[in-house]
């Protein structure tokens, strides 16, 4: 294995990423419990871009009953229409494509919709009238008055009708499960344990359109959580629990922060993309010039403790503008100039050393735990990094509850494509990152997360390999981290 390099940078990034690889304080029963109430902590964004909050109950027969409230602004305070879901659930077997997760089959028994303004009714009438079949061709008359509260059918499976397309719904998110348990500590100095927090991971939703009415999710969307177990304080979760589809959430006003990329920035939990794929990410930025520095850290497992490569990339990004797609939201454009490799098992060195020569480093010259810069050969084809290389993103800022920075970057695009050019640029967000340094706390050199918390015979901190899955190969064939 190769040396330490030296870890003195910010001591909360370290202590972040440590507490990440910690994947004892998480526990995931097989197969989940799901009874109960679930909500939205806050404003989710969806691909679109679309604003929603979500309230999911379900009953000990299977059957469940599902809010989505949908509004015109990304601060989930200007309510447009609210579904109201009814339908019953089946979980199956554990995933064997997304390791951790609980597949299960769902049928749709209801959908109806209660618009919130005229505004509303008539968009979403044009949409079923122009888009839909002719069993939906008259969902509603043109010039039909709003009526506050009223609920319209627009799927009932009594009568096989179904008119949810044009609105781009479907409910695949259930068919991928997976339910977490961990504890968090009580906030206040003076009192000692923890309480239980839940949280229901449903699958993702595809950031194309037209893609997302037959796509299977391998990857999650941001958790719901347990109406009595979730993260306190949450000021959004007892408006959304006692809301219902005549009363949508209004959710209390929230300060918009300018665009502070300066400092670093952490996971705050293991995430999980489609296509198979776990991984943390560290990403430290220079405001003074420009330049960016990333570290992406993959494993096998859905609780981050089996790493099997990281990609070290840097480059710099362009003044950032206000997006006029995505309320809320700061356009940037990133350059890739310069990326190193270490994989950390040997599948992974194994597929490096027979990748085609001269596309990925130096020819049949990896080895687990050593990194290598993959400047020289424009990257690594097989791990679909090209070098330059320039992405279109989307970033915001905002303050959770315990007023601590959140970084939002744009959601990669599901196909495992890059958003390479303008029109590509993301519309919806991946999970947030949290700021563990300031602009004055800022260390640039090499963070190793392959060393942490592992001791050889002599006291000092030494690789410990790990056993990979075969689901690793799958992963890789649709990775596109370019």
């Amino acid at each position: 294995a190769a040396a330490e390099p030296p870890l003195r940078w910010e001591p909360r990034c370290r202590q972040q990423l440590r507490h990440l690889q910690d994947g004892a304080r998480i526990a995931a029963r097989l197969p989940p419990r799901l009874e109960g109430q679930w909500v939205s902590t806050g404003c989710e964004v969806r691909p679109g871009p679309e604003f929603l909050t979500r309230s999911y109950l379900f009953y000990a027969n299977r059957l469940f009953k599902a809010y989505q409230f949908y509004y015109w602004d990304p601060s989930c305070r200007d309510p447009s229409y609210s579904l109201v879901i009814k339908g019953k659930l089946r979980l199956r077997q554990a995933s064997w494509i997304t390791r951790g997760a609980t597949e299960a089959d769902y049928h749709l028994h209801k959908v109806g919709i209660v618009f919130h303004s005229q505004k509303a009714m008539r968009e979403v009438a044009s949409w079923i009238n122009q888009t839909s079949g002719e069993g939906c061709s008259g969902f509603l008359r043109p010039g039909r008055t709003w009526a506050p509260g009223a609920l319209y059918e627009l799927l009932s499976a009594k009568t096989e009708r179904d008119c949810t397309a044009a609105l781009g719904f479907a409910m695949h998110e259930l068919s991928l499960v997976r339910v977490e348990k961990h504890h968090q500590p009580l906030l206040q100095p003076q009192q000692s344990g923890s309480r239980l927090v839940e949280e229901l991971y449903l699958g993702d939703i595809h950031t194309e359109w037209v893609e997302r009415l037959h796509y299977r999710p391998t990857g999650y969307q941001r958790p719901l959580q347990s109406a009595v177990h979730h993260v306190h304080p949450c000021p959004a979760c007892g408006i959304i629990y006692r809301a219902d589809e005549h009363h949508p959430p209004i959710l209390p006003i929230r300060a918009q922060l300018p665009m502070q990329l300066s400092g670093s920035w952490v996971s705050t939990h293991c995430e999980v993309r489609p296509a198979v794929l776990f991984l943390t990410r560290y990403f430290i930025f220079h405001s003074n010039n420009h330049t960016w520095e990333g570290y992406y850290y993959h494993y096998s497992d859905p609780l981050c403790k089996q790493p099997t490569f990281t990609i070290y990339a840097s480059g710099h990004y362009t003044q950032g503008i206000p997006s006029s797609k995505v309320r809320g939201g700061t356009e940037l454009a990133f350059k890739v100039t310069q990326a190193r490799v270490t994989p950390m098992d040997q599948v992974t060195v194994m597929m490096l050393n027979s990748s085609e020569p001269g596309s990925c480093g130096l020819t049949s010259s990896w080895s687990a735990g050593v990194e290598q810069d993959i400047t020289p050969t424009n990257g690594c084809l097989a791990l679909g990094i090209k070098l330059p290389h320039t992405e279109y993103e989307l970033f915001k800022t905002e303050q959770d509850t315990k007023d601590r920075s959140l970084l939002y970057v744009g959601e990669r695009p599901t196909d495992g494509s890059s958003p390479d050019s303008p029109d590509k640029r993301p519309t919806s967000y991946q999970a947030p990152l949290i700021q563990c340094a300031g602009a004055s706390e800022e260390f640039s050199n090499y963070v190793s997360l392959k060393y942490l918390g592992k001791k050889d015979a002599n006291g000092n901190e030494a690789l410990k390999p790990f056993p990979v899955a075969f689901l690793l190969f799958i992963a890789l064939l649709f990775l596109r981290w370019d």
